[in-house]
């Protein structure tokens, strides 16, 4: 029997996405699907030493919604998202623009500053601890400059803390912004900036009549991409502050961290994950549906 071309090619397709797929699941889909199976069921050290857990149906995600804990950790990483995002992204956007334009020396700066955004996000988190500890270089400079007498402690107040996080967050995501915002720039045709000049545009109507329009794809992903990397942050939380002090800079990842590893509390732990997911999960739909209907446009 004879196989045709088309069959031979597509089994050969799936023959070389096979070990990927393989990887996949096993490294990805099966810890997935076991957490959702831990949050339907009432898992602790003891229940699983025991192997006594039972299913407990939606029981630990109506616990979770009605803990004030919660709550705040979810208005946390809501507030710490939002701002970030908003920060990161109009500087990142002004930094694109300026480097879009051609002068000595561009290149070099532009290099300088994607240092930030290169570094492990583990190393930045210990860099903030340094910075804004109470012997750090923020206080040692405000104290020579005359403006503070005593040395604050930044990561022991809970609103400071969290300007501290967002702060050392946006030091990591302006380089990222300005990178993909550039290279959308970039592809912009010169010839409608010249043209629309020619007409007697000004240059606030080339930016919003030629610009944005011309680097929406890549201002939605940048925006899509943004938010999902800092709605799950967890390590520079962890590192810098453990999500304190009393919570006020704890987010989802950081609170699933303490309920399964802390507490071992388990199953909410992993409820919490859960929460997390399909808040992302919502997100990347949008972003899929909208990338969609920017490629049918």
């Amino acid at each position: 029997m004879r196989v045709s071309l088309s069959v031979k090619r597509n089994v050969e397709g799936y023959a070389f996405i096979l070990p990927g797929m393989v990887y996949i699941l096993a490294l990805l889909g099966y810890p997935l699907v076991y957490n959702f199976v831990l949050g339907f069921r009432d898992v602790d050290v003891r229940t699983f030493k025991s192997g006594s857990d039972v299913f407990v149906g939606f029981s630990n995600y109506l616990y979770l919604f009605k803990d004030p804990v919660f709550r705040l950790v979810f208005r946390n990483t809501i507030f710490f998202t939002i701002v970030c995002i908003a920060v990161q992204f109009s500087i990142g956007f002004l930094l694109a623009l300026f480097f879009s334009k051609k002068f000595t020396f561009s290149g070099p700066i532009r290099g300088l500053i994607l240092i930030a955004y290169m570094m492990p996000m583990s190393v930045t988190a210990l860099v903030g601890k340094s910075m804004f500890g109470q012997i750090g270089v923020i206080n040692d400079l405000l104290f020579k400059l005359g403006l503070i007498r005593d040395l604050p402690m930044w990561l022991a107040n809970g609103t400071t803390a969290m300007a501290a996080v967002i702060a050392m967050n946006c030091w990591v995501g302006i380089p990222f912004n300005m990178l993909l915002l550039t290279s959308g720039l970039t592809n912009v045709p010169a010839e409608i900036y010249e043209s629309a000049a020619m007409d007697g545009a000004a240059a606030w109507t080339r930016f919003w009549k030629i610009t944005i329009p011309c680097i929406r794809s890549s201002i939605l992903a940048v925006l899509m991409l943004g938010f999902i990397y800092t709605f799950k942050a967890f390590d520079l939380m962890f590192i810098m502050t453990s999500g304190g002090p009393l919570n006020a800079t704890d987010v989802l990842g950081t609170y699933s961290y303490r309920l399964s590893f802390t507490e071992f509390k388990f199953s909410m732990g992993s409820s919490a994950a859960i929460v997390l997911f399909f808040c992302l999960l919502v997100i990347g739909l949008f972003y899929l549906r909208m990338s969609a209907t920017e490629e049918q446009g």
